[in-house]
């Protein structure tokens, strides 16, 4: 939990590049399943002239993303003072509750998804190109503009540093791979297992994203308690070392967290694993899930 402004070193580059990257192909990898599966039944359908209408619909979510991050980045990064403190914060958290309600949606959307897609691309083709672009745009736009909050709820942590874009890119490629490998059959993911473990850390990172903006908005005075501290271990955790800057990289940890950073921290992670780790209904009677495109 921290802010550059109280002081504490930037995070490591080894950090920020591991942070923005599971990021990425955490990410990337949603985008690329929905994208893989307008593509595969286009394609299996002999619609093939429709995949034009697609590339549209996904190259305009990929530009609004690009956008939104832009202008939220450019908005903290060129104010300073009450301002900054408060777009960080007002972005942290709207990223903290985009991405939560992702993270939940996609526990139980995952083993319909497929159908859903499917059936809306059916319905498009009959209502002509337009509808075909729009369903590409929003399928993609909405897993894009989760990713550009939590990029910039993340990337405020990082002095302007640019590693963490590079680490994002960096890992939506392995998620491109990754996508590409799945569709010809090459590689076969355990989706159930992947989306549980990379939630699992998703929800962690949020949470220190949360703490991050509540500490935001307790520096502009929107919130009280900035000198109310939980405790204070920088005398032997030195947010300079190693562990440190990885701790404060990925996780937004800092040595002297106020009691409302903790006391949220807590109460998210407690609140959202339950919710995220309580069984599916109907789920046990179904196996495990790995998906390539021939299966769908």
């Amino acid at each position: 939990m921290t802010g550059l402004a109280a002081g504490t070193r930037a995070p490591s580059i080894a950090a920020q590049l591991f942070g923005s990257g599971l990021i990425g192909v955490r990410e990337g990898l949603e985008t690329g399943i929905v994208v893989m599966i307008l593509v595969a039944f286009l394609v299996k359908s002999d619609r093939r002239g429709a995949l034009t209408f697609v590339a549209i619909g996904v190259g305009g979510a990929i530009a609004m993303v690009v956008a939104i991050f832009a202008v939220v980045h450019y908005g903290t990064s060129t104010v300073s003072g009450v301002a900054a403190e408060l777009i960080s914060g007002i972005a942290s958290l709207a990223a903290v509750i985009i991405v939560t309600w992702m993270v939940l949606w996609m526990r139980t959307a995952s083993r319909s998804i497929s159908g859903e897609l499917k059936a809306g691309m059916s319905k498009a083709l009959e209502l002509g190109p337009l509808a075909v672009i729009s369903l590409a745009f929003l399928a993609v736009g909405r897993e894009g503009v989760e990713t550009a909050l939590l990029m910039v709820g993340y990337a405020e942590n990082t002095a302007g540093s640019a590693w963490p874009l590079i680490g994002l890119l960096g890992g939506i490629a392995i998620a491109a791979l990754l996508t590409v490998l799945l569709y010809f059959g090459a590689v076969r993911i355990d989706f159930a297992t992947f989306f549980r473990y990379t939630g699992v850390l998703l929800i962690v990172v949020a949470a220190g994203i949360l703490a991050y903006g509540i500490r935001a908005l307790q520096t502009a005075g929107w919130l009280p308690g900035l000198s109310n501290t939980a405790f204070d271990i920088s005398s032997w955790f030195s947010m300079s070392s190693w562990y440190g800057t990885v701790a404060q990289g990925v996780f937004n940890f800092r040595a002297d967290p106020t009691v409302l950073q903790l006391a949220a921290w807590a109460l998210y992670v407690i609140a959202v694993l339950a919710l995220f780790l309580r069984p599916v209904a109907g789920a046990a009677a179904r196996p495990a899930t790995r998906t390539s495109a021939t299966s769908r």
